[in-house]
């Protein structure tokens, strides 16, 4: 797709990979709606958006919330107009420190699907209609391999991200030849906050710098060469198999 003027909105913008593709995809000339929970975080992250010369607009909201889809596809293209690209990066662990399945509550489980799976769900159902009337659309999933393996301790997450694959490829076969494509990137282990606070005891300097992984997503983005549906990983060579 082409990045220069075209709108996107970018979930789990306020730090992390979210903020690095919010600030990679407004350098590459997109108008940019950032959206997260933490109101000033995102606001500084907007900040240095416009500060560089792009556009980038900070929208607080919880993605998880039942009525957060509505006020986030109006006031995007209230904003920046019909939205060419949506990226689903805002991600909830669970309970941390991790735990096993039988420590997990039904609450627990029920609110990182509300996040992970249900909040992707209700904003493409929202937005996709309009991309196919217009012909053109992405769509991104940010995934991880927690989703593929069954890793202990990881179960809610895990489940969430296996969901949240399969719910792409329904999206990618329902829409496929409208124009709308749907994209699965895994970017692997990152020097994160969410990271740290999944693994604290691992190694920064074995993980991958999310602006680096911004701009290879970025650059995927632009390549017009993947099949709606497709999976991608990110993760630079070396670096360990993604998990957060």
């Amino acid at each position: 797709m082409k990045l220069p003027g075209a709108a996107a909105l970018v979930t789990g913008a306020s730090r992390g990979l979210g903020a690095a593709l919010a600030e990679e995809l407004a350098r590459r000339g997109a108008r940019v709606v950032l959206v997260a929970r933490g109101a000033a975080e995102l606001e500084e992250v907007a900040g240095r958006i416009r500060a560089a010369g792009g556009e980038g607009h900070a929208l607080a909201d919880d993605v998880g919330a039942p009525g957060a889809a509505a006020r986030l596809a109006g006031a995007a293209t209230a904003l920046v107009g019909d939205l060419d690209l949506l990226v689903h990066n805002a991600s909830s662990l669970g309970p941390v420190p991790l735990r096993p399945l039988l420590e997990t509550s039904g609450d627990d489980l029920a609110r990182v699907l509300e996040v992970n799976l249900l909040g992707p769900f209700r904003l493409t159902r929202r937005l996709a209609g309009s991309m196919a009337l217009r012909g053109e659309g992405v769509v991104v999933h940010v995934t991880s391999d927690a989703g593929r393996e069954a890793y202990a301790g990881w179960g809610a997450y895990g489940v969430s991200k296996a969901a949240l694959d399969h719910l792409a490829r329904i999206w990618a076969a329902e829409l496929e030849g409208t124009g709308v494509r749907f994209l699965t990137a895994d970017p692997g282990e990152m020097d994160t906050r969410m990271h740290a606070e999944a693994m604290p005891e691992a190694d920064r300097s074995s993980l991958a710098d999310p602006a680096a992984v911004a701009r290879a997503l970025a650059d995927l983005l632009e390549d017009d060469g993947w099949p709606s549906g497709a999976r991608r990983e990110l993760a630079a060579p070396g670096v360990a198999p993604a998990r957060a």
